[in-house]
């Protein structure tokens, strides 16, 4: 098949939506299909675009055997609400002149569209039917939910405008799928038919990331002891992750110790966090680490933290919970029963109310004094892993649900390839790390 990816977000960005974007397409290739992609150039998590990259103009290059073609964008050093619609509005825009001519003069059998962004994507649509091919749309989260229940847009006569004009674009697709089921049902809500909508979830290489000693090159360098209990969130820090309430909860915790947070990662909050932590000495900020330490960064921790808001819940599920459960370290969660995160971390690790910070320093006190409870929770993170989160296996049914809705195999005839390749991005490629 011939498949063209129109999405935001590409490698060299390392997390988030970029990984899964440049490892579906370049499994995709290993299993014989041709992939293009339209993208911005990096800037994610830390919303600045490398030094010395030139992004007036449009770049085509080959990645990993994938034709990436690089929109110039507009983005925001302090991304606001506002300022994030006119981010997306400026892919919307650039985004037009590369795919068209991909569409039309390459003539791919489907056009995928990731969301974010939204606005990019009934351009997608519009354009396969014109050219008879199929279009599915990809969603990691929902964008105007988000924005307005963390209170980044407040306006309601433009919400109202903003969810008709996203209803009318989720209904366009052929396919419409997301990462989890609650997340799917919320499709239905939104007047999807459910006949077109199937979830397919995020993945994690269980052969990368893996169970090894918790004494690690990290610990070494932050003086942290064998003996010292880490609590570790690494990703995005940006509103939605909810990161203040872990650091008000490491104050709570102040008094024990033996007992760390590290936070690792980027994001338009950090600058804040930091702050807020600046007379904890037990709370350390590492930037945003290669894939080549990855798995070693999860090791040096003995629990891991998913801190999140009440308005938050269902409108994304955090693409690093399959990365914690792979490590077989347990999880303490925010997260209310009955929603996506609950159902997944439940029985690996320990719940508690979303926004709630007691609650939250209470669960982390207890992983950290039951090692017996670490363990039991950890192993069973591992087993689900491997059973709900791996990449062959999904990449396979991305393979399978679009060959069925063009109607043709899923795979080329050329055969299969290798699915669990390399990561996304070398060091070499790699943003700027601090």
């Amino acid at each position: 098949m011939r498949i063209l990816l129109v999405g935001i977000n590409y490698a060299p960005d390392l997390i988030g939506v970029a990984k899964y974007n440049t490892e579906l397409c370049e499994s995709l290739v290993a299993e014989g299909h041709e992939v293009r992609v339209v993208t911005a150039p990096p800037y994610y998590p830390a919303w600045s675009i490398p030094a010395g990259l030139n992004t007036s103009y449009f770049r085509r290059s080959m990645m990993e055997g994938v034709s990436v073609v690089r929109a110039p964008i507009y983005v925001p050093r302090q991304p606001t609400g506002a300022k994030r619609l006119i981010h997306h509005l400026s892919f919307a825009l650039t985004s037009l002149v590369p795919a068209l001519i991909d569409a039309y003069c390459w003539r791919p059998d489907i056009i995928i569209s990731v969301a974010p962004s939204l606005m990019s994507a009934r351009f997608a649509s519009f354009v396969a039917r014109r050219i008879d091919a199929k279009s599915w749309l990809h969603v990691q989260d929902f964008e105007i939910d988000a924005a307005y229940g963390l209170g980044l847009l407040r306006n309601a006569s433009l919400r109202k405008v903003m969810l008709k004009a996203e209803a009318a674009v989720l209904r366009s697709f052929d396919r419409v799928s997301s990462i989890c089921p609650q997340m799917v049902e919320r499709l239905w809500d939104k007047d999807v038919d459910p006949q077109r909508t199937t979830e397919i979830r995020n993945w994690i290489d269980t052969d990368a990331i893996f169970p090894r000693p918790k004494q690690t090159r990290y610990r070494t360098s932050l003086n942290i002891d064998e003996d010292d209990v880490v609590a570790l969130y690494s990703g995005t820090m940006s509103a939605k992750q909810g990161l203040d309430l872990l650091v008000e909860a490491a104050a709570l915790l102040r008094r024990n110790p033996r007992l760390h947070f590290i936070l690792a990662g980027e994001g338009p909050h950090k600058a804040r966090l930091v702050e807020m932590a600046s007379e904890n000495p037990r709370v350390h900020f590492l930037g945003l680490q290669p894939n080549e330490s990855f798995n070693e960064l999860l090791a040096t921790a003995d629990l891991h933290v998913v801190p999140q808001r009440a308005e938050a819940a269902d409108l994304v599920l955090p693409s690093k919970l399959g990365a914690m459960f792979a490590s077989a370290r347990p999880v303490v969660a925010m997260a209310e029963r009955g929603t996506g995160l609950a159902a997944e971390v439940q029985g690996a690790g320990l719940l508690v109310p979303a926004g709630d910070v007691r609650s939250l320093a209470d669960a982390i006190l207890q992983l950290s004094e039951d090692p017996s409870l670490r363990e039991r929770l950890g192993a069973e993170g591992r087993k689900r892993s491997i059973e709900r989160w791996d990449r062959r296996t999904i990449v396979r049914r991305w393979i399978a649900s679009m060959g069925s809705i063009c109607g043709r195999p899923g795979r080329s005839e050329h055969g299969p390839g290798v699915v669990s390749g390399k990561a996304a991005a070398s060091i070499d490629d790699a943003l700027p790390l601090s």
